[in-house]
């Protein structure tokens, strides 16, 4: 399958099926065990299982934000790692120590002739992650990354 080419407009990556369903459910999961919660006050019998629902959906709710924020982080150093490496491939030394993650994670999409220069100037500048992609000429795809 041919991959759409990947530029600055087009680079950020949703999954349908997490974004917007998974957590369309845990939604409506969490008003619904709200619901049932507050027409559960008066009836002593039923409070304790519609707080636990109330309780396992936040719990849920939470899982499900954290385990994205986790994945992303792995990713991130990665990517911090591939990049060190490149940028010592390409110039012979490693990436300049005032550069942040996220910025190195925003310069992955230059190619590698622009690559070099474009990470001195983010050092030198304090470009933030989104100039560094707007100012790439020769975007390089990053597929991988969800």
């Amino acid at each position: 399958m041919a991959h759409k080419v990947q530029t600055y407009a087009n680079h950020a990556q949703l999954v349908p099926m997490y974004h917007y369903v998974t957590f369309g459910l845990l939604l409506v999961t969490f008003i619904g065990s709200c619901v049932n919660l507050y027409e559960s006050l008066g009836d002593s019998s039923r409070l304790y299982s519609a707080s636990l629902l109330v309780t396992l959906t936040l719990a849920t709710i939470f899982l499900f934000f954290l385990a994205r924020v986790f994945a992303l982080k792995a990713q991130d150093r990665a990517i911090r790692a591939e990049e060190q490496l490149r940028h010592y491939v390409l110039a012979g030394k490693l990436l300049d120590p005032r550069l942040t993650v996220r910025q190195i994670i925003g310069l992955r999409f230059a190619s590698n002739d622009e690559f070099a220069a474009l990470a001195q100037r983010a050092a030198d500048q304090g470009l933030s992650p989104d100039a560094i992609k707007k100012e790439i000429k020769h975007w390089r795809a990053d597929t991988y990354r969800v």
